[in-house]
């Protein structure tokens, strides 16, 4: 597995000058549209100091490199959902600077969903390894903590190709023809431990503790409060966006302090979220869009409304009993979030029914997405859901699980 996707893992080693590059920006354009105006010629031609001007080039030459490397398994395999277009062409020096800056929606994205490819990357492969040697993940960073000794790091020529070629013996065949036998356990094991091992797990999100977020569920009632949350917290993780603030600063000093939002800010809200931290942000977003799509649902409103009607399927009389069952002992919070998650996130921009199949059983397409975080959900969906429901019934599950929890709660 490292061999075949050996030619995307040797970019992992980018990383530090891509989020040293979103750091630079994120301070040198705290308003979005002085972005848009300009390309990244025009950026670099700007008077900058000697120094910053070499550091910005050289960043900014890594970051178009490395997208132009990965723009298609961006487009096909990104956790991130880039919007049609985005990946079909090279980015140059005349593409629009937006694609550098970090943010949640428009060509923002691009910088967003690079970071996070090359994230999972090195997550992926370590998880892995973690695994195959009985280890726990436990050494865990923040991005704002990354730096080069972190990461899977090599050079093909010096490093890679010589293992490779150290564990090759050479034979004779009758007729003179040489073959090549290569120990390929032996070089699994090299690869482990020269490149892999002790290598940290990359966290973008810390929990948001049970107590606080049952806080925030009740005094966010109306659906006007929580998409005024929602609308902060979108705005704080765009300028967030790797930038290396302290996990550990309270959410509401940073709208106040750094992003001078405190008078723009329903102080209701602020209340509501005064004991997050920087570090819950993303877990933040996923309570308040999830929660978001429940006021909706009991608005009579259809939270999915750009989701495929082949993920819209109704659950029968018979599903629906049998997903009733499972919700009564599940951990039904936990799960809300994270089947909203994987719908917004995964099939909200869907090109192709074969990334995700409708045909495919639900809890089978939503499991490996909790394995990657060792979610003790993923063994419940394992035991408990029924196999009989599918990805079809996707938004149907959801809405009944978002009625069955306002129902118990309301009797």
């Amino acid at each position: 597995r490292f061999l075949l996707q050996e030619t995307e893992l040797r970019l992992v080693k980018c990383l530090p000058e891509i989020l040293a590059l979103q750091r630079d920006l994120v301070r040198l354009f705290q308003n979005a549209s002085d972005a848009k105006r300009c390309t990244i010629r025009e950026f670099l031609s700007k008077p900058l100091s000697d120094v910053t001007w070499v550091l910005l080039e050289r960043r900014v030459d890594v970051f178009l490199s490395v997208w132009n490397k990965l723009r298609s398994s961006l487009d096909t395999n990104g956790e991130i959902k880039l919007p049609k277009g985005y990946c079909d062409a090279d980015l140059t020096l005349d593409s629009k600077l937006e694609v550098l800056l970090p943010r949640r929606q428009g060509l923002g994205l691009c910088s967003t969903a690079l970071v996070s490819y090359l994230i999972s990357l090195q997550n992926d492969f370590i998880h892995s390894v973690n695994k195959h040697i009985k280890e726990d993940d436990r050494y865990l960073i923040s991005p704002s903590e990354v730096a080069d000794l972190h990461l899977i790091s090599y050079e093909v020529e010096r490093d890679l190709i010589p293992l490779i070629l150290s564990n090759c013996q050479y034979s004779m065949e009758k007729g003179g023809e040489t073959l090549q036998h290569f120990d390929l356990e032996r070089i699994q094991q090299q690869v482990i431990s020269k490149f892999l091992l002790g290598k940290p797990l990359i966290t973008l999100t810390s929990a948001l503790p049970s107590s606080v977020m049952n806080m925030i569920s009740g005094e966010l009632q109306s659906y006007s409060d929580v998409c005024d949350a929602l609308s902060v917290t979108e705005i704080a993780l765009e300028f967030l966006a790797m930038a290396g603030e302290n996990t550990e600063m309270l959410l509401t000093d940073y709208i106040k302090n750094v992003l001078q939002m405190g008078d723009q800010t329903n102080p209701h809200v602020l209340q509501a979220l005064r004991r997050c931290h920087l570090k819950h942000t993303i877990a933040l977003w996923q309570l308040l869009s999830t929660h978001k799509s429940e006021q909706l649902l009991r608005l009579r409103r259809d939270p999915f409304e750009d989701i495929s009607t082949e993920y819209k399927a109704d659950l029968s009389p018979e599903f629906a009993k049998l997903l009733n069952a499972y919700l009564v002992h599940s951990r039904l919070e936990t799960f809300l979030q994270e089947l909203h998650k994987m719908i917004i996130l995964k099939l909200k921009r869907v090109r192709s029914m074969d990334e995700f199949r409708p045909t495919w059983g639900l809890k089978e397409s939503l499991i490996p997405l909790l394995d990657e975080k060792d979610s003790e959900l993923a063994a419940e969906l394992q035991d408990m859901f029924p196999d009989e429901i599918c990805l079809s019934h996707v938004t149907a599950t959801w809405k009944a699980a978002a009625v069955f929890k306002r129902e118990r709660r309301e009797s």
